[in-house]
C-alpha cells in the first residue's frame, strides 16, 4: 500500500482499500494484483500451513458513484461477482474496466520480457533539410514486435511503461542502442549526423539522468552535440526550474535539446524563452492542416515564433510536396515524414545513408 491509501475493516472478512491520486482507473488492477498476492502468502499457525484467498470488487469515482455508500455498494456487487468466478481475482464494477485492466496487465507482464526475449527494436527516421533536401539527422523510433499481437504502437506501450516504472530500463536501452548505431555508421565512413532521442519525463526526471547521458555518449564516443534529446512541452511545464537547470547543464556540455510535438501541449510564450532549446518540432497534427488557412496561419505563427526565438524548425509527418513546399517557403528549416522517408531498419538506412552519402550534411 501506498501512504496515501486507506485501509479498513469493513466487518467479517470484508474490508475496504481506499485509493486516492489515481492517475488511470484502469491502474488500479496492479494494486489489486498485489494484494491478492499479500493475501496469497502461506501463513504458518503451529504445525499448520493456511492458504487464504481473497476477491477483490472496484469502483471508481465519480463513475461508478459520487458517495462512499454508492461506492461501496457496487464495490461489493463487483467483488461478488469476482467470487463467481471462482478462485483469487478482481472485478470492476465497470465491464470496460475490466477489458482496459486485462489489456493493462497484458502489457506490463509482457513489456517486461519484451526486452530479455529481444522484441524491441529501434527504427531510424531521417530528417532533410528542406532547401537541399540533404538528410542531416535521424530520430531513432521505437518499435515493439510481439510474438501474438504484431506490432504493438508505442503510444499504447510508452504510457504503461511509465506508469509501472519500466521506462527507464527501456529509456536506458534506447539510448545505448541508438549510439551504438550512431558508432556503427561514423566507423563505416558515413558523415556525422544528429541522433534524435525522445526522453520521457519519468526518466528525464530520475536519479543522475545527465551522468548516465554522458557516460553513454563517451561508451560510445559520441561527440556530445551529435545528440539531441527531444523532450514534450508537458515535461518542461511540469516543474519548469529543475528542468531549466538540467537543461542548462546538458547544453553546456553540448548535448541538443528540442521540443517533440510543439503545439499540442499547454506551453507559454512567457516560459519558453526561458529554457535552453535548440529546435521546434511542428506537430503532424498542425502540418495535415497546412492546406487550410487558419492550419497555415497556425504553422506560419510556430515558425516565425521558433526563429524570432532562434531555434531551429522541424517539422513533422510530412506527407506530401505541397507541404513540404509550404513549409519551406514560410521558413521551415527541416522536415520528416513518409514523403521523405518512412522509419527504417538499421540495415535499411544505412543502405539509404551510403546512397545518400554525398548529401548528407553535418549539422
Amino acid at each position: 500500500m501506498r501512504a496515501s491509501d486507506t485501509l479498513s475493516k469493513f466487518g467479517g472478512d470484508e474490508f475496504i482499500v481506499l485509493l486516492q491520486e489515481v492517475r488511470h482507473p484502469d491502474g488500479t488492477a496492479a494494486t489489486a494484483s498485489r494484494l491478492l498476492d499479500a493475501v496469497a502468502t502461506i501463513h504458518t499457525a503451529g504445525p499448520h500451513e493456511l492458504h487464504v484467498t481473497a476477491c477483490i470488487g472496484i469502483s471508481v469515482y465519480p463513475d461508478d458513484g459520487l458517495d462512499g455508500e454508492t461506492l461501496i455498494k457496487n464495490a461489493d456487487s463487483a467483488m461478488y461477482h469476482a467470487k463467481s468466478k471462482g478462485g483469487s481475482s478482481f472485478q470492476f464494477f465497470h465491464e470496460d474496466l475490466n477489458r482496459r485492466a486485462i489489456e493493462r496487465q497484458f502489457l506490463e507482464q509482457n513489456l517486461r520480457r519484451a526486452m530479455e526475449r529481444n522484441q524491441l527494436a529501434l527504427n531510424y527516421q531521417p530528417k532533410y533539410d528542406l532547401q537541399s533536401r540533404a538528410i542531416t539527422g535521424v530520430e531513432a523510433l521505437l518499435r515493439w514486435d510481439h510474438p501474438v499481437r504484431g506490432t504493438i504502437s508505442p503510444s499504447i506501450f510508452i504510457p504503461v511503461a511509465e506508469d509501472c516504472g519500466l521506462i527507464l530500463p527501456i529509456g536506458t536501452w534506447v539510448l545505448e542502442q541508438a549510439c551504438r548505431q550512431a558508432r556503427a555508421w561514423l566507423d563505416a565512413g558515413l558523415p556525422t549526423l544528429t541522433m534524435a532521442v525522445n526522453v520521457s519525463g519519468r526518466q528525464f526526471q530520475s536519479e543522475r539522468f545527465e551522468e548516465k547521458v554522458m557516460a553513454t555518449l563517451a561508451r560510445f564516443r559520441i561527440e556530445p552535440e551529435d545528440l539531441e534529446l527531444e523532450v514534450t512541452e508537458s515535461l518542461l511545464m511540469k516543474t519548469p526550474e529543475l528542468t531549466t537547470s538540467l537543461l542548462q547543464s546538458l547544453r553546456r556540455k553540448g548535448v541538443r535539446v528540442a521540443i517533440d510535438d510543439f503545439g499540442t501541449g499547454y506551453s507559454s510564450l512567457s516560459y519558453l524563452h526561458r529554457f535552453p532549446i535548440d529546435s521546434l518540432k511542428i506537430d503532424q497534427s498542425f502540418v495535415r492542416q497546412i492546406g487550410t488557412p487558419d492550419g497555415l496561419s497556425m504553422v506560419k505563427s510556430i515558425i516565425d515564433m521558433g526563429r524570432n526565438l532562434r531555434m531551429r524548425i522541424i517539422a513533422e509527418g510530412v506527407e506530401t510536396e505541397q507541404e513540404a513546399m509550404t513549409l519551406e517557403r514560410m521558413g521551415c528549416d527541416r522536415a520528416q515524414g513518409f514523403y521523405f522517408s518512412q522509419p527504417l531498419t538499421p540495415a535499411d538506412c544505412t543502405t539509404l545513408l551510403e546512397t545518400r552519402k554525398d548529401l548528407a550534411t553535418t549539422p
